[in-house]
């Protein structure tokens, strides 16, 4: 029995899979947006699996606060490129998997290069744009889109665009609106919830792949990991629906904002700051985000969706900042609406640590 023989020997007893399912795999590609809590499990089980070929397409670098939950990388990772991490995590696992480390944001520019590259996409991400562009980008190229996400205590997933079934835009027509669903970033998640969802993906690519059993397709599966219990809802596409042709701006369409004369960045700030300018700053996170650390400077903590009832000084700038930039362009608004000269800081309190303080603590 040759080496793959071997490390392959309990999927070659299932008669579900067999060498000619095996082979299948092997012969397949698999591109994972994303190398976070939901790729990293699906990708280290894809690659012991043997999946011929897998994508890694991350833009992010390991920070400490992944740890928790985004197993492929360790402590000796901490500030390298995830993408990169990806690749030597797996080649170690399964030096026969080739690897393409992809170090970039997927976006309308480069999601049908890139998707169209492979045969089914794991959507591993925590935000709406990219979530939005990879769908729309594997209904125009025909891909099956294998969906996961958590909250908290709870996760779905679903099988996406798959042998004539529904689509993600047939289940979420159009996003939410910005701000009002946190990331776990925002809400926490309990470490485990990202590996069990990201499990459940890794086993619906490999159905479709090697073509067994029956696939999420139509079907949505909600787990709460709080009273582990599991429960489906069933999907159907939507006849009326017009399909998606093209892709579009995501950030738009997500409702993000676009840089503004009252959008400042974090070194902006910092020089402004620096020639006496003294705003009233407010942090608009959760209370227990506040908690973990903010910028020494700020004012008053309140979350973006109470600013209306913030007692604000009259005739002082007011300066909102969150952890990304959506929530504090959504409170700068309210304050704006109010009479008030309000700025928010472009890319929040993770464009600070990239660009002015490294040591800030944001989870």
């Amino acid at each position: 029995m040759n080496d793959d023989g071997v490390r392959y020997a309990r999927h070659l007893m299932l008669e579900e899979i067999g060498p000619e399912g095996q082979a299948r795999i092997r012969a397949a590609s698999v591109l994972a947006i994303g190398a976070g809590g939901l790729g990293s499990p699906a990708l280290m089980y894809l690659a012991a699996a043997g999946v011929g070929r897998l994508g890694v397409v991350d833009d992010d670098v390991v920070e400490l606060s992944n740890l928790q939950r985004q197993i492929l990388h360790d402590t000796p990772s901490l500030g390298q490129p995830k993408a990169s991490v990806a690749v030597r995590r797996i080649g170690a696992l399964n030096p026969g998997v080739v690897v393409e480390s992809h170090a970039t944001r997927l976006s309308a520019d480069n999601a049908l290069d890139l998707i169209g590259r492979y045969d089914v996409v794991l959507d591993g991400t925590d935000n709406f744009p990219t979530r939005y562009c990879a769908s729309d980008a594997c209904e125009i190229l025909g891909k099956p889109y294998i969906y996961g996400s958590v909250f908290r205590f709870e996760g779905q997933a679903s099988v996406f665009g798959y042998r004539g079934g529904p689509g993600y835009r047939d289940l979420f027509p159009v996003p939410p609106p910005p701000g009002s669903v946190p990331t776990c970033g925002e809400a926490g998640v309990l470490g485990v919830v990202p590996g069990l969802i990201g499990l459940i993906m890794a086993t619906e690519t490999l159905k479709v792949l090697a073509g067994f059993g029956e696939t999420l397709s139509g079907r949505l599966l909600l787990v709460d990991a709080a009273t582990m219990s599991f429960r489906e809802l069933r999907l159907d596409a939507d006849p009326g629906r017009a399909r998606v042709t093209a892709l579009t701006d995501y950030d738009a369409l997500c409702g993000l904002p676009k840089p503004t004369a009252d959008r400042l960045t974090p070194r902006e700030v910092v020089a402004r700051r620096a020639e006496g300018w003294r705003p009233f700053v407010v942090d608009v996170r959760r209370p227990n985000e506040v908690a973990a650390g903010s910028l020494d400077f700020v004012d008053a903590a309140c979350p973006h969706d109470e600013v209306a009832t913030l007692a604000l000084p009259e005739g002082v700038d007011v300066l909102l900042l969150c952890r990304s930039g959506a929530r504090s362009s959504v409170a700068a608004a309210t304050v704006r609406e109010r009479g008030h000269r309000a700025y928010d800081v472009a890319g929040g309190l993770l464009a600070w640590r990239q660009d002015v303080d490294p040591q800030l603590p944001v989870v």
